[in-house]
């Protein structure tokens, strides 16, 4: 049949009689083929014959078409991991009572996937941007070896439009001061900003979407903007390809970058790694639109087209608290500690990407370097110092002071005093003059202490108090009047001859004139 005739075939046919002049009865003995099959090839002008079967009969699968498309969608609904194999579905199939067989399952879909692919297929437009005019911004969820445990970090990309330079850096959330710091490294690490910023509608950026392309952004959000002369830019909501080249960055980050599985002690040591990783790909690859051009040297003259670095913005997320009797504050399912005089009144907890500042009337009364772990106490055992001056007792045990470390000098002080019985008062006195004198000061008086042997708070404050009285003022110059003629020479051993005097007078009153007499030539007046 001519649908099985291959290319050569009818190649043949055609030279046969159109070359030699041989008949359609010679060119059928001499090819063993058909009358019908060269009478069609010499009376069409095609040189290739294909045969599609336009309907596949599936006698098994007709009464599972509606239930095996229904499984089709639902999986294509999933995440990308949750998706089944097409195996597993042709099993859970058969679960339901499909008696057919894999490779009809296979065939519909692949047909399915057809219709559903010209579906929502769609053209785009190829965007062009100038030097210094845009970038892209997005997140992405990565898995790492952190201290050898599995961890999920949320990875924030930024990539320049014009060079297409990126930088990336992990992060243990995706809250808004996470936002705030990948936004000033990337800056710092480009050195510039450029003046619009495309993202997609983030919870952190985006409080409202309205019709078009307005929105409403969050109030610390456009003072990141303003503090970088940024005019931020929200996607349509679904339409990633307006950010498509970010896009496109975090699956080749995920595969170059993070495939196979990273293994780091820090998530500061994983940075680090991936800000070289940056620099390393740019200067190795070329740029996709100036082949002659790597990525680095576009990112080079793109440069001068930066706004310039405006310095760190003050990126917290900002928070109020109460504080509790045990002087703590509780942020991100954890708690920590504040100075004592704060109780009873309301704090505000700036939390920033690393570390937690809790401020009182603008007052700092705690920071600390962030935990992400979960219902964990930090505590800064100086927050509760002038709370050992009422309790000295709390010393010993208090949660707070619990592997506590205090400079060497203090520590070994704080040895000596465990053997005496009032040694814990004597401790919570030195500790009380840090306050007032200072860390170095009381270290300095304890070392000094250790010196002669003694380890005693009397001494050791007693060398604070020397140690915090002014120095002696200066001697004021006497004017030449009040100068005394003969200045008194100082001798003990006229006193010696007062005594004697006194001792031998006659009368009380010439005895009195006598030693006011012998009191001035002691004296020398």
């Amino acid at each position: 049949m001519f649908w099985m005739l291959i290319v050569e075939t009818i190649a043949k046919i055609r030279r046969l009689s159109r070359v030699q002049g041989k008949s359609i009865k010679a060119i059928c003995r001499e090819l063993n083929i058909s009358r019908k099959v060269v009478r069609k090839v010499l009376r069409s002008d095609e040189t290739e014959f294909r045969y599609e079967r336009t309907r596949q009969p599936y006698p098994r699968m007709e009464a599972w078409r509606e239930e095996l498309d229904r499984l089709l969608s639902a999986n294509a609904a999933k995440p990308q991991r949750e998706r089944l194999t097409l195996i597993r579905i042709f099993e859970d199939l058969r679960d339901l009572g499909y008696e057919g067989s894999y490779s009809s399952v296979w065939r519909h879909a692949q047909k399915w996937e057809t219709r559903r692919g010209s579906a929502v297929a769609e053209a785009y437009i190829p965007l062009s941007f100038a030097p210094g005019e845009a970038y892209q911004f997005d997140w992405s969820h990565e898995v790492v070896l952190l201290d050898g445990v599995t961890v999920t970090v949320k990875v924030a990309h930024m990539r320049l439009c014009h060079s297409r330079m990126f930088f990336v850096r992990a992060y243990p959330r995706e809250t808004q001061e996470m936002v705030f710091d990948a936004h000033d490294r990337a800056f710092a690490f480009f050195r510039g900003a450029c003046t619009r910023g495309i993202y997609d509608n983030m919870k952190t950026a985006v409080d409202a979407i309205f019709i078009g392309r307005d929105r409403r952004y969050n109030r610390r959000f456009a003072q990141m903007c303003g503090h970088y002369l940024v005019e931020p830019q929200a996607c349509t909501p679904a339409s990633g390809w307006e950010k498509g080249q970010v896009e496109n960055q975090v699956g080749l980050v995920r595969e170059r970058f993070f495939t196979p599985r990273l293994r780091f002690k820090t998530l500061e040591e994983l940075n680090g790694w991936l800000t070289d990783k940056c620099v390393s790909y740019a200067k190795a690859h070329r740029h996709p639109e100036q082949g002659d051009r790597t990525i680095w040297e576009v990112f080079e003259d793109e440069r001068t087209s930066f706004i310039p670095y405006a310095g760190r913005f003050d990126g917290f997320h900002c928070i109020p608290a109460s504080v509790s009797k045990t002087c703590t504050v509780r942020f991100d399912n954890n708690k920590y500690s504040v100075l004592s005089r704060a109780v009873g009144r309301p704090v505000e907890i700036h939390a920033y990407a690393d570390r937690i500042v809790i401020r009182q009337d603008g007052v700092v009364v705690g920071e600390h370097v962030r935990c992400f772990g979960r219902n964990e106490v930090i505590y800064d055992p100086w927050h509760y110092v002038p709370v050992l001056a009422r309790k000295p007792g709390g010393l010993r045990n208090g949660a707070p002071f619990r592997d506590w470390v205090l400079p060497s000098a203090m520590e070994k002080v704080r040895r000596k005093f465990k053997a005496v019985d009032d040694g814990d008062r004597q401790m919570v006195s030195i500790l009380t003059c840090v306050l007032s004198d200072g860390l170095n000061a009381v270290e300095a008086a304890c070392q000094e202490a250790l010196d002669h042997g003694v380890s005693s708070s009397s001494v050791i404050l007693n060398i604070l108090a020397r140690r915090r009285d002014p120095a002696p003022g200066t001697i004021l110059s006497i004017p030449q009047a009040l100068k005394l003629a003969h200045e008194p020479i100082a001798d003990c051993a006229r006193y010696d001859s007062l005594r004697r005097t006194s001792s031998h007078g006659t009368n009380r009153s010439a005895g009195t004139d006598g030693n006011a007499e012998a009191l001035r030539d002691a004296l020398g007046l």
